[in-house]
């Protein structure tokens, strides 16, 4: 008999639903019965792509006796961490200063007030490798909760506290913006981590460095820097060849389990691809490697074949694991991972063995598969695509990965700014189409009619949770992309409505510090706020950098002097965490580089006009902002009051809304912002 998860939206607890364990949704109701009962509350929190997470579930959650003894003794509460981002970085945040780690499941013991006072991530049904079983850990919390109430009351106590202690270090008077000399040392901080041999920073395992890449090339960009450039091109190459990137059909994994970017942890995010896809364009843009550009293309590929849902948003992810054809059993990589024989068997002799010496089958993983690579260019890029497309079609005949086709505002308005900019940039119109098309699902299910939006939706239906600041800042930034590429002006409109929330319900007035919630959201333990990066760029520094691309559209100061007060942090952190404030980071160079702002004027169908547009687009000074429109436009600051040059559709650089003399010229344009001439 299904529990009370299913009516949930979320994928992830609808997977529980079956449970003989007696979930209950995070809400009041849940407490309150812990309350009545007197017992405890089990908080688990997982996402639906999450290999253990599946692993603890079929271990122990669908066990009967394990259930049972649950039930009696505890309230549990299912949580979908990427529906309550809040609720999963509070106790995250507990979890890792009380064990020194974190991870998914994370399982959190809490009291009726929603203290936490037991942690843990995965917990294996019987004891091993140095864990207690599961079983262990539920009637050993239960003899501390029916024993020793005091000790338990006071460690809950205590650990409140300390999170609030922590909390308070962002909260501060606002440290200085960021300087020269503070991104200068976060380039020599990241060029001390950074893997020489392989590309990217530290070792195993190693995740995509989206934010740290688009921080070193915006500050080549602004200073010339050929060491940034480096590190950027080499990571991004190596990312690109690895088993992390699917040779076949593009996407990348979440992360590598080792240092060389060869076996992948399968499962294939939304924010992962979206935010590469804007990685490898703009490293395109600045270097005009092939590599890139191919890889941008087969990422916005992706997307649309395997992400898009039927409503025209993007589904959150793809699961790691899926059925093995041969066994039947479900198992991480098993759609992707080939072995000679396999090859063989669809290519025949030839292109089989041609293709096991290109892709580097040697025998990755114990049973005899291998992950694909592509560690060299192919001679004969004719037989390559052949083999690649035979290949697909034929992996398109396995049992496929779970999809979680949950809609996420935020990771949507990403992929909106980089589908929208690639579309623009490599003469794909049905990119930009189907940016648009997100873009106007999120209008249409996730902003309320208060101007509010809700977090995630499913099936066009919208749900309950509300939006968080990333959920703002990344439509927010999705919604300026568009305008840049269309010229549409109702996009820069609704991002500014976004951004008015953002500074009446996030913005701490006091400090210029940002929240992760708004003050009207639900009250947890304490009020989440984090300004480093993690899979996605932190919504204070995301938030951070819309409000100053709005402002230079706009000319506000209001919406400038908002971005200015939220970079301090990252003058604190530059130097002692890089890795961590990535984004951050790159929108302090496009502060302290002004940003440019480029003002096209001429008619809508003139071709002058289309490629000054162009120009401007591809220039690579940091976060500038480009606006195009007619003439005499006056709904747009930036473009008002800008006339065209002696009758010719005219393009204006400027800084602050003082302009450089105007140009008629593409090629001149180019100079000025830094833009290769491209065919």
């Amino acid at each position: 008999m299904p529990n009370r998860l299913a009516d949930a939206t979320s994928p992830y607890l609808l997977q529980h639903a079956d449970n003989p364990v007696d979930w209950w949704p995070w809400g009041p109701e849940a407490f309150e019965e812990a309350r009545r009962r007197g017992v405890p509350v089990l908080l688990s929190v997982g996402y639906a792509a999450c290999h253990w997470c599946h692993v603890m579930a079929h271990e122990s959650f669908e066990d009967e006796a394990v259930a049972e003894y649950a039930n009696a003794h505890y309230v549990a509460v299912k949580v979908d961490r990427e529906e309550r981002p809040d609720v999963d970085a509070v106790y995250m945040e507990a979890v890792q200063a009380a064990t020194g780690q974190g991870g998914w499941p994370m399982t959190v013991f809490l009291t009726p007030d929603k203290e936490p006072f037991y942690f843990g991530t995965y917990f294996p049904p019987e004891a091993r490798h140095g864990m207690p079983g599961f079983r262990q850990v539920l009637e050993g919390v239960t003899a501390a909760w029916r024993d020793r109430r005091e000790e338990v009351g006071e460690v809950a106590a205590r650990i409140r506290a300390e999170l609030a202690e922590r909390a308070s270090v962002y909260g501060a008077a606002a440290h200085h913006p960021p300087a020269d000399a503070d991104l200068h040392q976060a380039l020599v901080g990241l060029s001390r981590s950074f893997d020489d041999r392989s590309g990217g920073f530290g070792g195993a395992p190693k995740f995509p460095p989206s934010m740290v890449v688009e921080f070193l090339l915006r500050h080549h960009a602004r200073t010339g820097s050929e060491a940034a450039l480096e590190m950027a091109g080499r990571t991004c190459e190596a990312m690109a060849r690895g088993g992390i990137n699917d040779q076949l059909g593009g996407g990348f994994a979440r992360y590598a389990v080792d240092a060389r970017w060869v076996v992948p942890h399968f499962e294939k995010m939304l924010y992962d691809n979206a935010l590469l896809l804007r990685t490898y364009l703009h490293l395109w843009r600045a270097t005009g490697s092939g590599q890139a550009r191919r890889t941008a293309l087969a990422t916005a590929d992706f997307l649309l074949r395997e992400l898009r849902t039927p409503e025209g948003a993007f589904a959150s992810a793809l699961d790691a694991d899926s059925p093995d054809p041969a066994t039947g059993k479900s198992t991480e990589g098993a759609y992707y991972a080939w072995t000679p024989e396999q090859l063989t068997a669809v290519l025949g002799p030839e292109d089989g063995a041609l293709a096991v010496e290109l892709f580097e089958v040697t025998g990755t993983f114990e049973h005899g598969s291998s992950v694909l690579q592509l560690l060299r260019d192919p001679a004969d890029p004719e037989a390559f695509e052949r083999i690649r497309t035979r290949l697909l079609a034929a992996r398109a005949e396995r049992p496929a990965p779970a999809r979680d086709d949950k809609v996420v505002a935020a990771w949507n308005g990403l992929a909106i700014a980089a589908l929208a900019e690639t579309g623009a940039l490599l003469d794909r119109p049905d990119l930009v189409e189907a940016a648009e098309r997100a873009a106007d699902l999120l209008l249409a299910v996730h902003l309320t009619p208060e101007g509010r939006l809700l977090r995630t939706s499913r099936d066009g239906r919208p749900g309950t949770n509300a939006g968080v600041l990333e959920d703002y800042a990344d439509t927010a930034e999705g919604f300026l992309a568009l305008y840049a590429v269309t010229g549409e002006s109702s996009w820069l409109d609704l991002a500014g409505g976004l951004l008015d929330t953002v500074l009446a319900h996030f913005l701490d007035e006091a400090s210029g510090a940002l929240y992760d919630t708004a003050d009207d959201a639900e009250e947890l333990i304490r009020r989440p706020q984090d300004p480093t990066d993690n899979a996605t760029p932190a919504g204070w520094t995301a938030a951070a950098g819309a409000l100053l691309g709005y402002a230079a559209y706009t000319g506000s100061e209001r919406h400038r002097t908002a971005a200015e007060r939220a970079l301090g942090i990252v003058g604190a952190l530059a130097a002692k965490a890089p890795r961590f404030i990535g984004w951050g980071l790159a929108v302090a160079e496009a502060l302290l580089d002004g940003p440019r702002e480029v003002a096209v004027v001429g008619p809508a169908g003139d071709p002058a006009t289309a490629a000054l547009h162009r120009t401007a687009l591809l220039g690579t000074a940091p976060g500038a902002v480009v606006a195009v429109g007619e003439a005499g436009t006056a709904d747009v600051p930036l473009l008002a009051d800008r006339p065209l040059l002696g009758g010719r559709p005219a393009a204006y650089v400027c800084r602050h809304f003082t302009c450089d003399t105007p140009t008629a010229d593409a090629g001149e344009l180019a100079d000025r912002l830094g833009a290769r001439v491209t065919d």
